[in-house]
């Protein structure tokens, strides 16, 4: 570290505070579609000429526009990912991270305190805030379920819960690489539209239902083969993070397997750096949620009746693992 890349860390937000109005403005949409000058996309969304030429020359050097005179357009990435006109738009997740800012700028207050300063997205009567959240999680469950669901053996098991399953991307996933597989995801009801209207558009509504409930305090349902929890835990403390593994391992048959999918933490709780950075998210959102280590998960999986337990050996981002474990 150097007194430099200390002051780049310190103001790192200014890219992204450029990248959050560039999506929440919906720029790359526009010209993705084809060159505009910044007078022509002021006059057809009615934003200001000088503000928006200086976002241009900004989203230009940070090559996500690229300007020929006074023409800008989306370079291929940027049309890729942060048009609304690709199936691979990652702009939920980005209004998501934008939806955080204002907790994490006052992290200081989070930490004095010990507990959260907003309502968590998830639970938010805020419709946009809750959109962005689920769809958010589509985005990201997008980019991780074709590295995750090829390497899981569910050969023989028929019946899988997504406990906590928000808008059905790994339900999805996991019935489309098997065929003789059908899936239910358990969730808040105010998830049930995101949900359904998800699966309809992979044209699985015949295999994949959803039952709307508290994980915590209602019935999550029995006879599974396979209860895949993603990134979930971490929404509780020790406590409620037990009694949801508790009940996953009651709601399958015997010999039935919970996947656990987390941003795991080594021991020592210092490393990896995502995950720390993580656990820090769950203090200004959560009464107590936390980021876990691997001993912890482990620990708390033999608690709920588990056995072989095991961590998969993939390499997956922002120290994201996968446990197993067997009734």
């Amino acid at each position: 570290m150097t007194p430099s890349e200390l002051l780049r860390l310190s103001g790192a937000y200014w890219h992204t505070c450029a990248l959050h109005a560039a999506v929440k403005l919906d720029v790359f949409s526009h010209l993705s579609a084809g060159n505009l000058t910044a007078t022509e996309f002021s006059c057809l969304t009615g934003s200001n000429e000088r503000g928006i030429t200086m976002l241009f020359n900004a989203l230009a050097a940070m090559e996500l526009l690229q300007k020929t005179d006074d023409t800008y357009c989306a370079v291929p990435f940027a049309s890729e990912y942060l048009s609304r006109k690709s199936d691979k738009y990652l702009g939920h997740i980005i209004m998501h991270h934008h939806h955080l800012v204002e907790g994490w700028s006052r992290l200081d207050e989070a930490v004095k305190s010990g507990g959260p300063l907003r309502t968590s997205v998830s639970h938010s009567d805020d419709a946009t805030g809750r959109e962005s959240f689920l769809m958010g999680m589509f985005n990201m469950a997008s980019l991780s379920a074709p590295l995750i669901v090829p390497n899981i053996n569910l050969s023989g098991r028929s019946r899988l819960l997504d406990l906590g399953g928000g808008p059905g991307t790994y339900a999805i996933h996991f019935c489309r690489h098997n065929p003789e597989l059908t899936a239910v995801i358990y969730d808040l009801p105010t998830t049930r539209r995101f949900a359904e209207q998800t699966v309809e558009r992979f044209a699985l509504s015949d295999r994949i239902t959803f039952t709307p409930g508290d994980i915590i305090t209602d019935d999550i349902g029995s006879g599974y083969d396979i209860a895949w929890i993603s990134q979930l835990l971490h929404s509780e403390g020790p406590g409620g993070a037990a009694i949801m593994l508790r009940k996953a391992a009651q709601a399958l048959v015997p010999g039935g397997v919970v996947l656990i999918q987390e941003f795991i933490l080594d021991d020592n709780h210092a490393t990896p750096l995502f995950p720390a950075l993580f656990s820090l998210n769950m203090l200004i959102g959560t009464p107590a949620g936390q980021s876990y280590s691997q001993g912890e998960l482990a620990d708390m999986m033999t608690e709920a009746g588990l056995s072989d337990i095991t961590r998969l050996p993939l390499e997956l981002p922002n120290g994201a693992g996968i446990m197993s474990g067997i009734v």
